[in-house]
């Protein structure tokens, strides 16, 4: 355990605000396989969310070449400026991540994501990130367990749902460790979980039509329960016409949309596509 975190914390007097899901790591081998699975080095660019007191970005700064820094809270500004004052490679910006143009702090180069992200931006910001077509590398994210077994899952089981399918469309995902709750202060309620998403050359299968792709996806695991054949039928399409759709992409008829992979509901998407 790192009392250096505690002790920053308690020299400064700072008081974590509840709202804004603040948990700062206090185990540095947790911060050793965060370095160790990002793959950082001296030619690399990482762009960190969420440094809280700057536990990690010390680290994150000796091993890369540049780090910037987006941090919410204005009162952990002067903390890291103080306590990361010898660091000439380190960009620190106060904003909120949710809002900020990564494409604009990258200047046009490949980046790596780092970030101990609140629970509750989580899905937000990694949404974000991809439909933006932002060219990252990697992100390197610790974030709730419940939300990496949902990106890292495989079809057919309850984790999988509308977001592993948009993460898989554009990375491969790769858990890099667990992490429990008595590595953060103060306590989160639930177990943590560090995943690693590289982003792929391009997306994992060839659509005709993104838009009609995520369309397809998003009505599936709204009607998770319903046969392919009953999704189909739900966006218009006739029962004539679901029945000879399915039939043309090689799926059963009583099929439930949960039981495809990524590239089966790409194939699925250029079905629809050809034939209405």
């Amino acid at each position: 355990m790192n009392n250096e975190t505690k002790d920053i914390v308690q020299k400064y007097g700072f008081r974590f605000t509840k709202s804004l899901g603040q948990n700062f790591l206090v185990d540095l081998s947790v911060v050793d396989d965060i370095i160790r699975g990002s793959q950082i080095d001296k030619d690399d660019h990482v762009i960190e969310i969420g440094p809280g007191v700057g536990t990690l970005t010390r680290e994150l700064l000796k091993a890369a070449g540049r780090v910037t820094a987006i941090e919410l809270d204005e009162k952990l500004l002067p903390i890291l400026k103080e306590e990361l004052k010898d660091y000439t490679n380190l960009n620190l910006i106060h904003a909120d991540a949710t809002k900020v143009d990564f494409a604009e702090i990258a200047e046009g180069g490949k980046i790596k994501f780092v970030a101990n992200l609140p629970y509750y931006v989580t899905t937000p910001i990694i949404t974000n990130m991809l439909n933006s077509k932002l060219d990252f590398e990697t992100l390197t994210v610790m974030i709730q367990k419940e939300v990496a077994e949902r990106i890292n899952a495989v079809p057919g089981i309850k984790a999988y749902g509308s977001l592993t399918v948009l993460v898989q469309y554009y990375c491969n995902t790769e858990i890099v460790r667990s992490v429990p709750p008595s590595s953060f202060i103060p306590r989160p309620k639930v177990d943590s979980t560090v995943i690693k998403l590289t982003k792929l050359s391009k997306p994992r299968v060839e659509v005709l039509d993104e838009e009609l792709f995520f369309k397809i996806v998003r009505q599936v695991f709204n009607m998770r329960r319903k046969t392919l054949s009953n999704n189909l039928r739900a966006m218009g399409y006739s029962k004539e016409l679901s029945e000879e759709i399915l039939t043309k992409a090689g799926i059963d008829l009583l099929a439930r949309g949960e039981t495809l992979s990524v590239e089966m509901f790409g194939h699925l998407s250029n079905i629809i596509k050809e034939i209405s």
